[in-house]
């Protein structure tokens, strides 16, 4: 009699029918339940297909924890049920390195690459930049130049982890370990055993040579084919997804516990729990970048396409270039792509694609000189205060803004930061000739984010908002958290009000730059924006460094301006609170109070209807407040305001009318907020796609707000956008809806 019937009720099949198998059924069956498992596992992480759901998978899972439980000596080493691995650990223990594990030395820009590279070349006492090497014509430890035959770099994504070496013996799994110091780390192989990236079993013999001649590495085959590596052993990464990292944070922030800064942090520390049960939890996952046993690879690319033909997963983003130009457009593209990708990364990591010449270029300190980490630019970095400077504003706003030593922040050089107001100074806690940390997300103005107290020499200095204005000597009044100065024709605001009527989103006067505008005000040859439009080219060629060309084409470029749409009249004003949105907003109020419809609007009708308007029906305008209304209302009524209106008219600026017909109104009633940088467009474009559609934009979420757009590096809107429950879309999400 070959089976016992009972009455039991389970989720495996064959209890749940009430059968229990036999032991020498029950071992094939295991056997059979762990080879298709670890097919599913190979499917999924390494040929990124899966032929089963993940609730079918799920039962095939139990079925075989089910049988193993029923005859515990069926389990194996290698079998699906130990990523659970056991009671947990009192500690860890060491594991001596049979190949020393390396780490990278790092670069910041083409010119560190470019050092680099020659670094390289200097050492191996040859020009390789424009050259490899044919594995054929070398003879020992001589490398003749010939046709370029294989790419010179093998490019990897440098994902924000930790290291680790897997070592299998027979194909199954024996031990993993932590870098540690390069020669030594610890065993984290029960940990290691929960991460379904890592294969438990490496595929079948047959197998892996029918994946390695997919792969077109015949060589490597016919090695395989007569001399199976008994023992083999990979190096790779184990990470944390945003995803995971975001879903354990709000857990532990849940439960009172410390959270993490970043999915490194919380993968080391996941990785090193002495309970295994506690780092299955966490889903980590790895990619192996590197094979330490030597199968015949001559290339680094061809160990990443052995390794996924023994079943291993790898980053499908990893590729071969053939020069450092290459390498900067790699660079570039995953610059501005990172943030789409599932996990951190950092940067790249360059690696030169020739096995051979990689070694002989050996190792310096704890580094390979043939290979280093191309680090994107940072978004924080550390400088030292050096001053601290006052700039006075359009509006009369005194700004302290932090004179810092050059450091090289998101991309670019950065030498001062916004203080914002001397609340912000005592908030911080800044003194001159501190050490700060500098942050720029995305591409924002750099600001400074915390002060390293800690690092204080004794010699620094508290600073003090000044007592008159520094330009004119006007005294000065606190309104809220600023200084203003009581001047209202304070030489520093009317230079900033010159340079925000010829900007960009204003009249748009190119080739008009702060230093030229300066000249036209030191010189005498202006008082207000209104006076540009009467220079003529002699006025200007005597100006210094201006020639009769130069003359000519500022004068075209000013007098192409006289004709502007009203909205970038309005914000050409500089009327205080009253940015591009709140412009639109006016110029759709005006335009529905013009009587006579015509292509051109005279700025005095402008003024009539503005003069119109009460206090009261201002603040009825959507998005306009008490404090916005109070500004437009008293900008309108004072008499110097209304003088300069007059001038633009006599001088023969005309507004035109666009008359606001939207044709579609896809998405009437609809607000949006834009927050982070966009690919696919820039944010201007942006806004003017949602406003051709009859949308909305506003600077800041509330609760009327509709949709809150997130691009790369969000700022604080995208978290306020969470806590109100607005509706978030990514950029994909936004293109779709606008298409």
């Amino acid at each position: 009699m070959r089976t016992i019937v009972v009455c039991i009720r389970s989720h495996s099949y064959y209890s749940h029918i009430g059968i229990f198998m036999l032991k020498e059924e029950a071992k094939k069956r295991a056997e059979k339940l762990r080879t298709l498992i670890n097919h599913e596992r190979y499917l999924y992480h390494v040929v990124n297909e899966l032929s089963l759901s993940p609730d079918a998978l799920d039962a095939l899972k139990k079925e075989l924890f089910d049988l193993e439980t029923q005859y515990p000596d069926l389990v194996t080493a290698d079998s699906p049920t130990q990523r659970v691995a056991g009671k947990p650990l009192k500690g860890f223990k060491k594991v001596q390195h049979t190949v020393r594990m390396l780490s990278f030395n790092d670069a910041f820009s083409e010119e560190d690459m470019h050092n680099w590279l020659k670094k390289v070349e200097n050492f191996l006492n040859q020009s390789i930049s424009n050259f490899s090497f044919d594995p054929e014509l070398r003879t020992e430890g001589q490398f003749p130049i010939s046709k370029l035959i294989e790419p010179l770099f093998y490019c990897e994504l440098k994902l924000d982890g930790l290291a680790i070496s897997l070592r299998y013996e027979h194909g199954v799994f024996v031990q993993g370990a932590t870098r540690g110091d390069g020669f030594v780390g610890e065993d984290v192989t029960q940990n290691l055993k929960t991460i379904e990236a890592i294969p438990l079993r490496l595929l079948e013999k047959e197998e892996i040579v029918k994946n390695l001649k997919l792969e077109k590495l015949d060589h490597i085959a016919e090695q395989c084919i007569h001399n199976f590596p008994d023992t083999l052993e990979v190096r790779g990464e184990v990470f944390l997804g945003t995803e995971q990292f975001e879903r354990l944070n709000k857990e532990l922030e849940r439960s009172g516990e410390k959270t993490y800064a970043n999915p490194r942090n919380l993968a080391v520390g996941s990785l090193r729990q002495l309970d295994p049960a506690i780092t299955r939890e966490r889903n980590l996952d790895s990619f192996a970048y590197d094979l330490v046993t030597d199968l015949g690879q001559r290339m680094h690319e061809e160990e990443h396409r052995i390794l996924r033909a023994f079943g291993f997963t790898t980053n499908p983003h990893n590729e071969h270039v053939q020069d450092l130009d290459e390498v900067f457009l790699f660079h570039k593209k995953w610059t501005t792509k990172r943030e789409k990708l599932p996990y951190e990364i950092d940067g790249l990591v360059v690696i030169l694609n020739d096995n051979a010449l990689f070694d002989r270029a050996g190792v310096v300190g704890k580094a390979p000189r043939a290979a280093i980490a191309y680090k994107f630019s940072p978004k924080e970095a550390t400088t030292k205060v050096l001053e601290i400077k006052i700039q006075v504003g359009r509006t009369g706003v005194l700004t302290p803004v932090a004179v810092m030593e050059p450091v090289r922040v998101g991309g670019i050089t950065i030498t001062h930061a916004t203080l914002h107001n001397d609340d912000e100074i005592k908030r911080l806690g800044l003194k001159i000739g501190d050490t700060v940390v500098v942050s720029r997300a995305g591409d924002v103005i750099p600001q400074i984010t915390k002060v390293l107290r800690e690092l204080r020499a004794g010699g620094e200095k508290e600073f003090h908002m000044p007592k008159k204005c520094p330009v004119c000597g006007s005294g000065l009044f606190k309104e809220e958290v600023y200084y203003r100065c009581t001047n209202k024709e304070c030489y520093a605001s009317r230079r900033e009000r010159l340079y925000h009527f010829v900007s960009r989103k204003a009249f748009d006067m190119r080739g008009l730059g702060s230093k030229l505008l300066d000249k036209f005000l030191d010189e005498g040859l202006i008082v207000d924006a209104a006076d540009l439009f009467t220079l003529k080219k002699e006025d200007l060629e005597i100006l210094e460094r201006l020639g009769e060309k130069s003359a000519e084409n500022i004068i075209r470029a000013i007098q192409a301006k006289k004709e502007i749409m009203l909205t970038r009249f309005l914000y050409a004003l500089g009327i205080l609170h009253v940015g591009e949105e709140t412009a639109r907003l006016l110029a759709t109020q005006i335009i529905a109070k013009i009587k006579n419809q015509n292509a051109k609007i005279k700025i005095e009708d402008v003024l009539h209807i503005m003069q119109n308007f009460l206090f009261e029906e201002l603040q009825q305008i959507p998005d306009i407040g008490p404090k916005v209304a109070q500004s437009i209302y008293d900008w309108f009524h004072d008499q110097k305001n209304i003088q300069f209106l007059k001038k633009l008219e006599s001088v023969g600026v005309v507004i035109l009318d666009t008359k606001y017909q939207i044709p579609n109104t896809k998405l009437k009633g609809k607000s949006f907020v834009l927050t982070g940088s966009l690919e696919s467009m820039s944010r201007e474009e942006a806004k003017e796609k949602i406003r051709a559609l009859g949308g909305e934009i506003s600077e800041s979420v509330s609760k009327k707000t509709s949709y809150v757009v997130v691009g790369n590096d969000p700022g604080s809107k995208a978290e306020k956008a969470k806590q109100l429950g607005v509706p978030t879309l990514s950029e994909g999400e936004f293109v779709v809806m606008i298409t």
